[in-house]
């Protein structure tokens, strides 16, 4: 007997059920280098002052404001690293490169630009700073030791590796990779590359969630292709050891749909199924033992927008982002777009002299209209019709 279709039920309610079927992962503690994308597990704070004194922000000559317009006898050198070890006096100046540390005395740089030397004379030549402190760096500018540089949840991207390096971490605490088992169901599909006979299709979904996720903190455990079999399908979901198990196919109510059935059967349980939401509506999520699965629809396009509104928030919710949702950003419309139904529309768009153009044709088949597409327009149900020149909500996607 063929179940009811359950209540489509909203994105956004969907989203905050999956994550209420998330647990955190644990943390650890990783060098720098392998830190990098990951989330920070606690808060960062500053184990030294930055800059650790005044610096020149220039190369030129470091002076005292008070001096100006000299000349100046020039009595000595200052580069990074080798600081001048004497003091600055009345109309003395100090040859100074950029990084350098300032002289004591001296506050002031003059830009080599617009500095004349005659051996050891140089003199003003052209407006000068402004005001005393010109064109250097003063001390704490950045950072000062103790100061909260980052909180737990923040992505440790590659100038947050740099800040934490420069205050003086070389180990940060992180949450632990999430593993990911991604497995494909349907007996139409071979692996790609493989000779294609009658309607077999080549599997291309495991691939393209690979590479959604290649730049996030995983570990990819590949199940390869399922055939439409209830005994095999239950073992296999049965044996997983995983924190998130994806399958992509067997989502819906057909006869050959047994993606649900197989996990009930090895003892899990779905949380909710059927999104309002196109492309992607018969997505479902729920559990099995301690792993988190997630059922995509089998076609490629619903299964990227699915993995895009959910797939990769999950894995961000897990690993301890504070802000796992996908970010919206307003977009200028360049052609009109009619009013929308019930469903949360997420439409193939390319953005061409600054305005996004939704494709023409939206068949949830045509992988080539997603692969031109470098965001996806949201359309919240019931949208009213929007003209060329309105603003809209963009996903980017690439």
């Amino acid at each position: 007997m063929v179940q009811s279709p359950s209540p489509l039920i909203p994105v956004a309610e969907a989203q905050a059920r999956l994550f209420d079927l998330a647990p955190r992962v644990a943390s650890e503690t990783l060098p720098l280098r392998l830190a990098a994308g990951r989330w920070a597990a606690g808060d960062i704070l500053a184990r030294r002052t930055q800059p650790a004194a005044d610096l020149s922000a220039m190369d030129g000559y470091a002076i005292r404001f008070a001096d100006l317009p000299g000349p100046f006898t020039l009595i000595g050198e200052s580069a990074a690293g080798r600081p001048f070890a004497g003091k600055v006096g009345p109309t003395e100046t100090v040859r100074i490169f950029t990084g350098a540390a300032m002289p004591e005395g001296a506050d002031t740089v003059m830009i080599q630009e617009e500095a004349v030397r005659d051996g050891a004379i140089v003199s003003l030549n052209g407006e000068g700073p402004r005001k005393s402190g010109g064109n250097t760096r003063r001390k704490g500018l950045d950072f000062t030791t103790d100061d909260l540089l980052l909180r737990p949840g923040q992505r440790l991207t590659p100038a947050r590796i740099a800040l934490a390096a420069t205050s003086g971490h070389a180990m940060l605490p992180v949450n632990r990779m999430i593993r990911v088992a991604i497995v494909a169901t349907g007996d139409e599909l071979v692996a790609s590359g493989s000779e294609i006979i009658g309607a077999q299709l080549p599997e291309s979904n495991g691939a393209m969630l690979a590479a959604m996720l290649a730049d996030l903190p995983v570990e990819l455990i590949d199940l390869g292709i399922l055939p439409d079999r209830l005994d095999v399908m239950t073992a296999a979901f049965g044996q997983v050891d995983a924190d998130i198990l994806v399958t992509t196919g067997g989502a819906s109510v057909g006869d050959h749909d047994l993606v649900r059935p197989a996990l009930e059967a090895a003892g899990g349980s779905i949380d909710f199924w059927r999104i309002a939401l196109r492309p992607g509506k018969p997505m479902m999520a729920g559990r099995i033992g301690g792993t988190v699965m997630l059922g995509l629809p089998g076609n490629p396009v619903s299964a990227f927008v699915t993995a895009t509104l959910f797939l990769r928030p999950l894995i961000a919710a897990m690993g301890g982002a504070a802000d796992p949702l996908p970010h919206i950003m307003p977009a200028i419309l360049g052609e009109a777009l009619p009013a929308n139904d019930h469903r949360q529309d997420y439409l193939r768009a390319e953005t061409r002299d600054g305005r996004v153009f939704a494709s023409t044709i939206q068949d949830s088949s045509m992988l080539l209209t997603l692969a031109r597409a470098d965001c996806l327009i949201a359309r919240p149900p019931h949208a009213a019709a929007v003209a060329a020149g309105d603003l809209v909500e963009v996903l980017r996607v690439t």
